[in-house]
Order: C-alpha cells, then structure tokens, then sequence
C-alpha cells in the first residue's frame, strides 16, 4: 500500500470510528481464516453430496408432489444456505460478544477509548455481516459447482443469505451482550436455533407439518430466510412474497440493532 493510500485510510478510520473495532475482528481473522475457509466449503460439500445427490435420488424417485416437480438437490441447496447463514450468525454475534464482554474481554478495552458504544457495536456487527457473506459466497461456489444454479443467480442469492445472516446476528448481540454465563447461550443454541434448523423448510417444505404448525413456522425468520434464498436461487420469486420476506428481515434487523445499542450503552458505561 502506498504513502498516500495509507494517508487516506488512516483519514476514514479517523473519520468512522467504528472502522476500528471492525479493524480488530479482521485482524484476529488474520490468524484463523484458513480453518473457517475449509469449514466453509467442506460442509456445504458434504451436506449436497449425501443429502442432496445420495438422499435426493431416492426422493426424486418416488416423485413426491410436495416439490412440486422440483429435484430435492434444487429444493435442498437454498435451504441449507439459508440455515448456514443462520448459523454463522448465532456463532459470531453470540459467543464472540459474550466473551468481549467480559471485565478482561477487548469490549472494555475498546470503551476506554473515545470508540463509543455505539461505534463499537457497528464495528463489529459489521465484521459479523463480512464473516455471513464471506461463507454464504463460499457455499454459492460449491452450489455452483453441482450445478444447482449458474453464477448469475447465485450472485443474486448472496443478498438474502446476508439478510437472514444479520436477522439473527444483530437480536443475538444484543441479548450476548447481557448475558452473564455462557450456557445460556449454548441453552439457546440447542432448544431454539437446532429446532429452527429442522422444521423451518430447510430439509421439506412446511406443507408437510401438522396445520397447526405450518403457521408457527411460516412465522420464523429461518422460513423467511429459507423462502427468499429458495425464491431467488430457484429464480420463481414474487414481487409481493419477496416484499414481505424482505421487509420481515430487515424490520428484524433494525430492531436487533436498536436493542444492542440500548444494551451496549448499558452495559459498556456502567
């Protein structure tokens, strides 16, 4: 990097204080991004060849009406995205949180300086929706690669995978935040995000489940998730479905990002 680039960097790290904590997540990434890349491509490449491409052939023959024509391989791959968005959202804006928290952890530290709550929580929201993305493209390539969808339409689908990845992400940090023993938040992880893993159409559509279930979980932010990728993915969306998933998401988002400032101010300048 040159003199002058550095110049300006240094001027909008100055100018966005926030861009410091991002700075600090990304260079604790330094030390570990080798592990998450294989991880993140291994998984998505184990779950589509044995659910998908082993799995998926006996369903496809017994033709099953509820994919509505469908190959399971299609159907599966948006969902299974979706799920992992999910996933690596609980696991940054959780855990992460929970220890940075901590009288020892970099969040005091960090509050120490002029960094406000407020630009602290941005900073590393920010790094969280980097470490959604960066997965979720990581999984489109391997979708890619079994031929599920083209690069176009997996171009599009990044954009709700990083949706439903901050959905959950930005609620959870604000809840982290508060917490104060970690097996709350492993109590969580096993009683709410592993039931929403099953039974929000990631593995079948939700037609499937009792009636009185299909509303709880058409009602779930992993179903809007689910629905949106598979739309966008599958190339079948519409306009006033996609609307609803997507202000459903975002409406999520904001209010997850509204209650973390409250708690980070509450809990950083006490």
């Amino acid at each position: 990097m040159t003199t002058a680039a550095t110049a300006q960097l240094d001027t909008l790290v100055a100018r966005v204080p926030a861009l410091r904590e991002f700075g600090y997540w990304m260079r604790r990434y330094r030390r570990v991004w080798r592990g998450t890349v294989v991880m993140s491509v291994a998984n998505p490449l184990l779950f589509l060849a044995a659910m998908g491409a082993g799995l998926g052939k006996l369903v496809d023959a017994n033709h099953s009406g509820h994919l509505a024509g469908t190959p399971y391989l299609d159907f599966l791959a948006p969902g299974l995205l979706a799920a992992s968005a999910m996933q690596n959202g609980f696991i940054e804006g959780a855990f992460p949180v929970f220890q940075s928290s901590r009288s020892r952890g970099n969040y005091p530290a960090a509050a120490a300086t002029p960094m406000r709550p407020g630009d602290i929580l941005a900073g590393h929201l920010l790094f969280v929706a980097f470490r959604v993305l960066l997965s979720g493209v990581l999984f489109l390539a391997v979708v890619v690669a079994f031929g599920v969808v083209g690069p176009a339409r997996a171009a599009l689908a990044a954009v709700p995978v990083l949706l439903t990845g901050t959905a959950f992400a930005a609620p959870l940090m604000a809840w982290a935040v508060t917490v104060d023993r970690q097996s709350r938040l492993n109590g969580l992880y096993r009683f709410v995000v592993m039931p929403l893993y099953m039974f929000s159409g990631t593995f079948f559509p939700i037609g499937q489940l009792p009636h009185w279930l299909r509303a709880v979980a058409a009602c779930t932010p992993l179903y809007q998730g689910v629905a949106l990728t598979r739309a966008v993915a599958l190339g079948d969306a519409r306009p006033g479905a996609t609307a609803v998933h997507i202000g459903y998401l975002l409406a999520l988002t904001a209010a997850g990002v509204w209650a973390a400032r409250r708690a980070y101010v509450r809990r950083l300048n006490r």
